[in-house]
């Protein structure tokens, strides 16, 4: 007789096998995979909801805006006013920034100002006022935009409603900590120190396509000169805000360094001279490239620039180009410095070496190792002989940033280039070494790197009577066939600095 067969049963009861053998082809996903998964859906889930709802329209002084929140990395708040531009502040370290945009100018708001100076003094605590009033209302929607955002999304991935609000519940966690975050890193002063980008949108049209750009070179260096006019005159209608407001007792200097026979440099300092109505401009070398006789006539610009020129030599300059220069009735206003000679221009006491180094020379003697630290040490001690003397200096200057660093000390304020970028720093015995990258942009060698040097150059302000750094802009331009312009504002740490005892003899009229 045939047995029945009886179904198997494993010996090993269901809920104590193994978990390997338990996990099939589909089985759930590992909890990290799942928060992972998760984390995604809440930030693109609020990123959608703060695109759809999450701004608010408000009023700011004169101007009707629409303030926004956006994912970012780096935090920060953008002003967008376009078509000029955008105005940049560090404003707060967190993953969202504040976004701006100037929708319109109230034309009644805007000519009460202009009409009554004095409200100006009123201006930065209403314009604080309704910012906080608008970013009060911002953050209840940005609440609202990402709750919203990251549910309804979680609803349809999971299409499990707890799941979904655990989505919006995390969401507004994230939200709340970037808040803190950025309530914790809030620098008030950062409106003090703004940066302005634009791009010149006419200049495609001007001048064309890159292959132009040779053909074209005159006409674009004048497109260049007219962005740097344009870009001035409305950055300095922002410096008349009682924030910084530069005054008859303010002497602006203008520092250039490494034109590198650049002649669209010479069209970039006389526009800044005229819209920053400049005292005195500074170069700390590098005029040249080769400092050949040839190469002269490449200075004659510097006569017409309409502001005294104070010049050392760099390491590209010779002792050809240095003779060119000291011909007073070429140039009566230019001022060569050297082997510590100080002049007082402006209302400033201003001293320099040139650079001992001659670079395009191959088959001179090789310079001794501490060439650059020699110049330095001649240099710092003419500074103390004219501490000595009465009439001390306000302003060193070198082209070899390590040369001048021997001024550290002697001097509140002390000037270089040569490396072709900026650096700014406070060196341990208080002297402020302000190093300006290159005003020609690299010169015609730049057209061999693979991106376009930027034209550099910085407007200083000081003040009249004690010559002590009160501000300064650092002006940034797009190099060889680029349009681009950035203007940034930075005001000295506020801690005790370096200053140029009184001069003994009567004080120069400026």
């Amino acid at each position: 007789m045939a047995r029945a067969r009886l179904p198997f049963r494993s010996p090993i009861p269901r809920r104590a096998m193994p978990h390997s053998a338990a996990r099939g082809p589909l089985a759930a996903p590992r909890p990290s995979v799942r928060a992972l998964g998760l984390v995604v859906v809440v930030l693109f889930g609020a990123w959608l909801g703060l695109l759809a709802v999450g701004s608010v329209r408000t009023t700011v002084g004169p101007m009707d805006t629409t303030m926004t929140l956006r994912p970012s990395l780096s935090g920060g708040t953008k002003i967008n006013v376009s078509p000029l531009g955008a105005l940049e502040l560090d404003s707060h370290h967190a993953p969202v920034r504040l976004d701006v945009d100037v929708d319109q100018l109230d034309p009644v708001r805007s000519q009460a100002l202009v009409q009554h100076p004095e409200r100006l003094a009123g201006l930065e605590d209403e314009v604080t006022s309704d910012v906080a009033s608008g970013t009060r209302e911002l953050a209840l929607r940005s609440c609202v935009a990402v709750v919203t955002g990251a549910t309804a999304l979680g609803l349809v991935v999971y299409r499990r409603p707890r799941r979904a609000l655990a989505a919006g519940g995390l969401a507004l966690a994230l939200l709340a900590a970037s808040g803190v975050s950025a309530y914790a890193t809030w620098n008030p002063k950062s409106v003090l120190e703004p940066k302005f980008s634009g791009l010149l949108s006419s200049a495609p049209s001007v001048v064309g396509d890159a292959r132009s750009i040779v053909s074209d070179f005159d006409v674009y260096q004048q497109e260049l000169a007219r962005l740097v006019t344009n870009v001035t005159k409305l950055y300095d209608a922002t410096s008349t805000l009682p924030v910084y407001s530069p005054d008859p007792a303010t002497l602006r200097v203008l520092h250039v360094s490494d034109v590198h026979l650049n002649p669209a440099a010479w069209h970039i300092i006389g526009s800044l001279v005229e819209q920053y109505d400049i005292d005195v401009i500074i170069d700390s070398g590098d005029t040249m490239d080769h400092g050949t006789a040839v190469e002269n006539s490449f200075l004659d610009p510097i006569a017409d620039l309409g502001a005294p020129y104070v010049w050392v030599r760099g390491n590209h300059d010779s002792a050809v180009t240095q003779k060119y220069l000291s011909n007073k009735k070429r140039f009566r206003n230019v001022h060569v410095l050297d082997q510590g000679r100080a002049v007082t221009v402006g209302g400033l006491r201003v001293a320099g070496t040139g650079d001992p180094q001659f670079t395009p020379d191959r088959t001179g003697p090789e310079q001794a190792e501490d060439v650059e630290g020699v110049a330095g040490r001649t240099l710092t001690a003419a500074l103390r002989e004219q501490q000595r003397s009465g009439t001390p200096v306000d302003i060193a200057v070198a082209h070899e940033p390590e040369a001048v660093k021997e001024t550290d000390g002697e001097v509140p304020l002390a000037l270089a280039g040569h490396v072709h970028h900026r650096r700014n720093e406070v060196l341990k015995g208080g002297t402020r070494l302000m190093i300006e990258g290159s005003t020609g942009g690299g010169g015609l060698r730049a057209v061999q790197n693979k991106k376009p040097e930027q034209v550099l150059a910085s407007v200083l302000y000081l003040d009249r009577s004690t010559r002590r750094l009160q501000a300064w802009d650092e002006i940034t331009l797009g190099g060889l066939g680029l349009t681009t312009a950035e203007v940034s504002r930075h005001l000295p740490e506020q801690k005790p600095a370096l200053t140029s005892p009184s001069p003994t003899g009567p004080t120069p009229s400026p």
